[in-house]
């Protein structure tokens, strides 16, 4: 089993700070409607047990999400494969940095699907940390975890938010034709702040062309992006990056507010009003897409489930 972050072997860096020195997680005074209430009841506890039991990374902690109070309430989770360790350094991630040097476990697949299947999910969302130290960056574990769960419950539907792979469109292939119904990969931000919010090895056309390599392999499968605002984009901005990605072949568009996670990430430049996001919303649907998910605490995964039942 792939250890959490703190009991690895090497060395664990948060944007070049060892994690035994980063800084504590930031408590700034948010306005009331990014407000959320502390995790608790039925179904966080049992979520969590699941979790615990079977030693698995969901993204909901490891990053974490503002929504996990309500998600695993409700039953829902997205796991994270391969560890807590990512191999790059965005500067508004939470999720650990470090070199895994070619770690994974191969009882994985078997673990999540497990889970799924204890947890009676019938939408489950799959994403990974970035794992540059691997020659397919992963492509081929979140394949077997797939068709693991499909074998086991084939009645799940799949949502895979995966790295950009650098590019590589083959290992883009291996994962979209292992059985998903919904691929993602994340443009996180506008092209004039790509490289200060996400680590230099990613790139606002490489994640463009990922985004459309995917719909080359499977013309009909549903693909999806998401964009974190209060970051120092301007609206016109917004509406550009939009259209880019509607060209893109994207079905489906999430916008959620940026919180910084601690004093060592970048600072949030402005709280995006709910009024705002909704008019976003409709910008993004005048452009033709399936779905635009926009709100303060929206992110890639929140409610996926019910945005694939639209």
């Amino acid at each position: 089993m792939i250890k959490p972050a703190r009991e690895y072997d090497f060395p664990v860096v948060k944007d070049g700070i060892h994690l035994r020195d980063a800084p504590p997680v930031v408590r700034e005074r948010k306005p009331d409607w990014l407000k959320v209430p502390l995790p608790s009841g039925i179904g966080y506890k049992s979520i969590r047990d699941i979790v615990d039991t079977h030693g698995l990374a969901t993204v909901c902690q490891e990053a974490m999400c503002p929504n996990i109070a309500e998600c695993w309430a409700a039953g829902t989770a997205t796991f994270m494969l391969m560890g807590s360790v990512c191999t790059r350094a965005c500067k508004f991630c939470a999720v650990n940095t470090g070199n895994p040097q070619g770690r994974l476990d191969p009882l994985e697949p078997a673990h999540i699907a497990d889970a799924v299947d204890k947890m009676g999910l019938q939408y489950v969302v799959l994403t990974s940390v970035d794992r540059d130290d691997l020659p397919d960056g992963g492509s081929s574990h979140f394949a077997r975890t797939v068709r693991t769960i499909k074998s086991r419950t084939p009645q799940v539907k799949v949502e895979a938010l995966t790295p950009d792979f650098g590019g590589n469109l083959e290992n883009v292939a291996e994962v979209v034709g292992s059985g998903i119904e919904v691929y993602a990969q994340n443009l996180e931000t506008v092209r004039r702040l790509t490289h200060p919010v996400r680590d230099a090895r990613a790139g606002y056309d490489q994640t463009l062309g990922v985004l459309a390599g995917a719909k080359k392999v499977v013309p009909d499968i549903i693909t999806k992006t998401s964009l974190m605002l209060g970051l120092g984009e301007t609206r016109s901005e917004i509406l550009e990056t939009m259209r880019d990605v509607r060209e893109s072949g994207v079905d489906i568009v999430t916008f959620g507010q940026y919180l910084r996670p601690t004093r060592n990430h970048l600072p949030v430049e402005r709280y995006v009003t709910p009024e705002e996001f909704e008019e976003i919303r409709l910008e993004g649907l005048a452009l033709g897409f399936m779905e635009v998910v926009s709100g303060a605490l929206v992110r890639s995964s929140y409610r996926a489930e019910q945005v694939w039942k639209k």
